[in-house]
């Protein structure tokens, strides 16, 4: 019966708001875009827009590549070569594909050089690795957390940290996993496809669906009022649970033979005549989101009839952090995501939400 009960508990969830203007020297928009490092989904919502801008749409088709490598040990991470090849030379991304981060052994590989395992109790004992207790464990430890600076490791090859780390990946418990690869270079030398062609890489490219919705009714926004109004405009958490239904497509007309969802547009609202909706997904790096966010700011620089525009990004559910390095669970639903609204005037709203198995979004 306990276990009945925890299943039907309502999971906990922290969305946090706030709002600023883009031309703001304290403003933080391209910092917390830029250290939420794993990126799923990015989605844009332009009200009043029947055809995206030729900028905007070519920007939007042209946000890969990443890359695909089955089992690649994971020594293959912190050898030499591949440090100074490319975490050296840019921001190199890697996560590990088709993992459960509350049950497999998952490792990230953030930009800034710090290698982040996330590791059940058995297989962290077995690599003799200094970490920590993941502070989602509860009562019995059964996972821990191992953070490793490669710019520091290279430093010195013949150091006694290199060779036991080297040792652990490669003799004492060898690891293999299928990794998701992303390299944002400051040069044009080095590629990732010739460096891992032993291991039989893949070149992908992020699906993209763009589409245009008509009679959409949004909800009545004012800048100035993140906590809404009533009859007035409507709050930032109202909006946040709409964009949802929106992007996941749902009937939102409230009709009482709709068995399936039952939510309709908050108020009060308007109805636009066309709106265009726009999905990247894939392994979608910062540095292109921080792009297309500047993109979605000059959309305002000629008059439009559209007040506000939206651009949302959702984390891997299974990554091993959300931002920074901040430690991700999955829990329940795994959820590390962000919206910005950005009204016409250069102000926005930024939402940040996470699940249970979360600190608070910075």
């Amino acid at each position: 019966m306990a276990t009945l009960r925890r299943l039907r508990e309502v999971p906990r969830h922290l969305l946090v708001c706030e709002k600023s203007n883009f031309g703001h020297d304290k403003s933080r928009h391209r910092h917390l875009v830029e250290t939420h490092y794993y990126n799923y989904r990015v989605s844009f919502l332009i009200p009043e827009c029947g055809i995206l801008s030729k900028e905007l749409k070519d920007l939007v088709m042209e946000f890969g590549p990443y890359y695909f490598v089955k089992d690649l040990p994971l020594y293959e991470l912190i050898t030499h070569e591949f440090i100074n090849s490319f975490v050296k030379k840019g921001s190199c991304y890697a996560l590990t594909y088709n993992t459960n981060v509350d049950e497999d052994n998952t490792v990230a590989l953030l930009p800034n050089g710090k290698l982040i395992l996330s590791l059940d109790k058995d297989t962290y004992e077995e690599t003799g690795l200094q970490g920590r207790p993941s502070q989602y464990s509860g009562r019995k430890t059964m996972r821990f957390i191992v953070s490793i600076d490669l710019m520091d490791l290279s430093s010195n090859l013949d150091s006694k940290k290199y060779k036991r780390v080297s040792w652990a990946f490669k003799e004492k418990k060898p690891l293999k996993f299928d990794f998701l690869l992303a390299w944002h270079q400051t040069g044009t030398e080095g590629s990732m496809m010739s460096y891992f062609s032993g291991y039989g890489i893949q070149e992908r490219q992020p699906k993209i669906a763009l589409s245009t919705t008509r009679d959409l009714r949004c909800p009545v926004l004012r800048s100035g009022l993140l906590e809404g109004e009533p009859e007035a405009a409507c709050s930032a958490h109202e909006l946040f649970d709409w964009l949802g239904a929106v992007f996941g497509h749902t009937n939102l007309n409230n009709e009482p033979y709709n068995f399936v969802s039952t939510y309709c547009c908050p108020q009060p609202s308007a109805v636009v005549a066309q709106a265009s909706l726009g999905t990247i997904t894939g392994f979608i790096l910062p540095e292109r989101i921080c792009v297309l966010l500047e993109q979605l700011c000059r959309y305002f620089d000629e008059p439009k009839l559209a007040p506000w525009v939206t651009l949302s990004v959702q984390g891997f559910a299974d990554s091993p952090v959300s931002w920074r390095e901040s430690e991700h669970g999955f829990q329940k639903g795994g959820e590390h995501l962000y919206n910005f609204v950005i009204f016409n005037n250069r102000d926005y709203w930024l939402q940040m939400a996470v699940g249970a198995n979360d600190d608070c979004p910075p």
